[in-house]
């Protein structure tokens, strides 16, 4: 789906209507144009049939049709050329098309639809173009968008011309596809090949040229055997047009995994096997010079590991220089005198990135691909004189990723407003010649592959930060209808917020390479109004929602509504459940609760649905269509498994009694603190410890003390055997120089009495907008909450409202021109961009500022990823969170999608306070501010009104 911005010549529309009547409207193809064009005009022909239940003629020639027609073929054709029209708004173009009505043409016809591509990918890009129009999404097979039946359709057709596509080479690698895409090929789609092979890579050829994009990747893992060993693989990728290339792993389109026999022609070692290795490249380079690709270049180990032999990238890079000296030989032995001509690309992903930056030389016109960490963050971009290369750069994106600290195969969960951050990052700081996203199996990651592949093809509708929200609902319009769009688009948003603070795989706190078990998460479940149901609650809300919205779905969308909504949104809750439920079980266990077999049950209950959610998916969904296509356990990992439990620890007593925050039960204990500025509730847990029963009576010593029940019963050792009581106050009612209160609970026998300490704070309404009020012992500071901001001479903070843990942050603009490093005594701080915070505290105390960041990385190897950080005033501390490689801090910085420094304890006074952030580095995205003064641990965003 793409939401075209049309760049040339744009006559008043005339009408062309589509009618579910025989022999209404044929189709005529160029028949001297390669063959795309008659499979363009035939899925037309289908797609027509599928809308109004008639399929048109197909013909080769015009002779053959009469009445009304739709024409296509290149400005080149004979076809074409036989017609009267102008066609000057394509010379030169890559991959546009023109559209146009024209009246009586040719004797015998007086209506024809004609669709002119540059080039034959652009005549498709307006075949597909037209279908779209006519209500055939690109996903009707892939994701069973079925085309709604219509009787008759009158459609508007402006003339005009396409733009060029943003990025020349778009496309998409299919990875790790052991547990998906593969199977089920095998099995179930192209069992007679036992593969992924011709049967599947047309369904997969003719879903890229829908999305318009034009390059493939191919799968390369083990499972599969290599694209080559199947000459219908070949011959599919020529019919579609579609240029093949190979992923950073792969040097001149060879699968190393599968085509490297280190039995019979020894390592894969340049420097004690060079003859073996050169004729090994030597033989596909042969064996595809007459096809469409785009050659890899360098070398790494046979499967996404260093390069053999070398042991320092200064070692690798005269070694790397002779090897893509000698591959540039047999380019031009073989496929064109002139290396320079043919496409190639190097990949700069992992250790490859380091042997570029030890001085790697690399060919002008190689276009240099940058990569992504593989959990959605680009490593770096071209500096200035790399933007001036004739092969420009790339991007190789992540969408899906098998690797440490953790996969995310299962479930699609990338958050389309880092996406769109991400490249068009990207796209102004030059990366336009190739974009290659990593899209697992393509399955369930359909929206994101669509987001990707619109931005790569026009990146206008996508240069403001909102503009994604726009593109999600209208994709949703598209397939589910324009009346759920709105609502439905604000459930996969929110779907994407919770996976953004931590993806539903990392749920487990395990990591892999090395493979550790999973552990108790870090939501506190005692405090800050218990993370871990917060949580839970957020993603049962969702499953509500969606439970709501589909009784409106049309049935010839119902199995669409499982593929794109109800699987990944009720897995990830599933999955969140499994984990946050085994937590509570475990932290009962332990305070000897009887309610911990419930939420045991809760735990194993939510692992057995995710199993009957993937049956379903397998099994029953489209009559079976997808069966093998679904694994909710790739890899076998610890985070797929049911969590352990651990048996009830004995206590004494009958039952308990435990406020927010504590975790020992005491027969007096304390509330957090209250205060009229943040209106707070806190919760008082009551459970039994044995299994019998309790009455209980709950009694405030003053009427502005406000639990929300006065008794309780306990029983039984399941979910009534614990009672969650709410406590506010009313400040309105609190006599003044009040400091405490209290709450007696009790059974007649056993008594706990809890304390209410109390802040008055101060009076909202005389207050600015802009102040925050600590909560109890810390101040939570999303990005957007500041109280100034100011553009400098070196830039300014932008607003981006479409990422962030609480839904916006600010970024460090603008990206170029390129500025030198900020001196780091503290020069030019006078004049930088800054942005500033106000907040009040109500009690002296220690406290540590910590400032969360987007784990972003430096634009360029020039620059870091560093703010001035001033509290009150004080010294500017300058903070810097760049990362090198794959260290530990980076690992937990992906995980949780952000970067933390923190500053030296201090000791702040109550009182008003200010907090100033300063631009240095370009990219820097601020998302929030945390400050501890004193605060139990937590994970993620507290809840706080501001």
């Amino acid at each position: 789906m793409i939401f075209f911005l049309f760049t040339s010549q744009v006559a008043l529309a005339q009408k062309f209507e589509f009618k579910s009547k025989q022999n209404d409207l044929s189709i005529v193809y160029a028949p001297d144009d390669p063959k795309l064009n008659s499979i363009s005009a035939n899925l037309l022909a289908n797609d027509i049939h599928a809308v109004f239940g008639y399929r048109p003629k197909v013909y080769d020639n015009l002779n053959s049709a009469k009445g009304k027609v739709i024409i296509i073929g290149t400005a080149n054709s004979i076809l074409i050329k036989g017609l009267t029209t102008e066609l000057s708004s394509l010379d030169g173009k890559w991959e546009s098309y023109k559209l146009e009505i024209l009246s009586n043409p040719v004797k015998g016809i007086n209506q024809a639809m004609v669709i002119t591509g540059s080039d034959v990918r652009g005549t498709a890009y307006g075949v597909f173009s037209v279908s779209e129009k006519i209500g055939v999404s690109p996903w009707y097979w892939w994701a069973d968008v079925t085309p709604v039946r219509k009787k008759k359709l009158l459609i508007d057709v402006p003339s005009f011309t396409s733009a060029e596509p943003t990025v020349k080479y778009r496309g998409i690698f299919i990875n790790d596809e052991d547990w998906g895409l593969q199977p089920w090929a095998a099995k179930t789609f192209e069992p007679e090949t036992g593969d992924i092979g011709p049967k599947t890579y047309q369904k997969v050829f003719e879903l890229l040229l829908r999305l318009k994009a034009n390059l493939i990747w191919p799968a390369m893992h083990p499972s599969t055997k290599a694209f080559y060993t199947y000459p219908g693989n070949i011959a599919m990728a020529r019919d579609f047009q579609i240029i093949v290339g190979s992923s950073h792993a792969e040097p001149m389109l060879r699968n190393n995994v599968g085509e490297w026999d280190e039995k019979n022609m020894g390592h894969f070692n340049y420097l004690s096997n060079r003859q073996k290795v050169y004729e090994y490249w030597e033989s596909r380079i042969k064996q595809s010079r007459s096809n469409n690709v785009i050659y890899t270049m360098g070398m790494r180990g046979i499967h996404d590991g260093a390069m053999e032999g070398v042991e320092s990238p200064e070692r690798a890079v005269p070694v790397l220089e002779n090897i893509i000296k000698d591959q540039r030989t047999l380019l031009s032995r073989h496929v064109n005198p002139d290396a320079a001509q043919v496409p190639q690309v190097l990949t700069i992903y992992k250790e490859v990135l380091d042997n570029y930056e030890a001085g790697l030389k690399v060919p002008e016109d190689i276009t240099l691909v940058w990569p992504d960490d593989n959990y959605g963050y680009i490593q770096r971009l071209s500096n200035e004189d790399e933007q001036k290369r004739k092969g420009g750069s790339g991007v190789y994106y992540h969408a899906s990723y098998w690797g440490r600290p953790h996969d995310y195969l299962w479930l699609s969960s990338t958050h389309p407003g880092l996406i769109r951050e991400e490249m068009t990052k990207a796209y102004l700081l030059g990366a336009r010649n190739l974009w290659v996203i990593n899209i697992g199996d393509i399955k369930p990651a359909e929206y994101d592959l669509q987001l990707f592949t619109d931005m790569a093809y026009d990146i206008t509708p996508f240069i403001k930060a909102n503009d994604v929200r726009v593109h999600q609902q209208k994709w949703l319009g598209q397939i589910f209808g324009p009346e759920l769009a709105p609502q439905l688009n604000e459930l996969m948003w929110k779907y994407y917020q919770l996976a953004f603070e931590r993806r539903p795989e990392f749920m487990g706190w395990s990591q892999t390479e090395p493979t550790t078990p999973t552990k108790q998460s870090g939501y506190n479940h005692t405090a800050f109004g218990d993370q871990g149901q917060q949580r839970v609650d957020a993603y049962l809300s969702l499953e509500a929602q969606a439970s709501k919205l589909s009784k409106h779905v049309p049935s010839n969308r119902k199995d669409a509504w499982y593929e794109l909504i109800e699987y990944p949104l009720t897995g990830a809750s599933l999955i969140n459940q499994k984990f946050l439920y085994a937590d509570k079980a475990n932290l009962y266990a332990r305070q000897g609760r009887k309610i911990t077999g419930y939420f045991e049950n809760l735990s194993r209950g939510a692992y057995e649905r995710i199993l009957k959610l993937t049956e379903k998916y397998n099994d029953t969904l489209a009559n079976g269509k997808w069966r093998h296509m679904m694994s909710m356990n790739p890899r076998n990992l610890p985070a797929y498994d049911l969590p352990k439990f651990r048996p009830i620890a004995r206590q004494p007593g009958l039952w308990g009694a435990l406020p927010e925050g504590a975790t020992e039960v005491k027969d007096k204990s304390m509330l957090p603190r209250f205060d009229q500025n943040n209106n707070q509730k806190y919760f008082i847990d009551l459970f039994l410890l044995q299994s019998s029963s309790a009455k209980i009576s709950i009694t405030p010593s003053a009427d502005w003390i406000i639990p929300d029940h006065k008794k309780v019963e306990l029983y039984g050792k399941g979910q009534f055997s614990q009672q969650r009581l709410w406590v506010s106050v009313d400040f309105s009612k609190v006599p003044k120089h009040s400091t405490e209160g209290s709450i007696e609970i009790s059974d007649g026998a056993v008594r706990y009495l809890i304390y209410l300490p109390l802040n008055y704070g101060q009076d909202i309404s005389q207050s600015s907008k802009r102040l925050i009020f600590a909560n109890d012992h810390h101040v939570s500071l999303p990005a957007a909450a500041y109280a100034r901001i100011s553009a400098g001479k070196n830039g300014t903070w932008s607003l981006l409202n479409d990422l962030g843990s609480t839904g916006s942050s600010l970024q460090a603009l603008p990206l170029e021109p390129f500025l030198p490093k900020a001196a780091k005594d503290g020069d030019h701080f006078n004049s930088a961009a800054f942005i500033e915070y106000e907040f009040q505290t109500f009690q002296d105390t220690s406290a540590v500022v910590s400032v969360f960041t987007l784990p972003t990385h430096p634009i360029n190897k020039a620059l870091g990823m560093r703010y001035g950080l001033s509290i009150d005033n004080g010294p500017i501390q300058i903070m810097n969170f760049e990362t090198v490689g794959r260290s530990e801090e980076w690992k937990e910085n992906v995980l949780s999608n952000s970067a933390i420094r923190q500053s030296p304890r201090i000791w702040m006074k109550a009182g008003k306070h200010t907090l100033k952030i300063i631009k240095i580095d370009p990219g820097v995205i601020l998302d929030r501010i945390f400050v501890d003064l004193g605060s139990p641990g937590l994970y993620g965003v507290p809840s706080q009104r501001h």
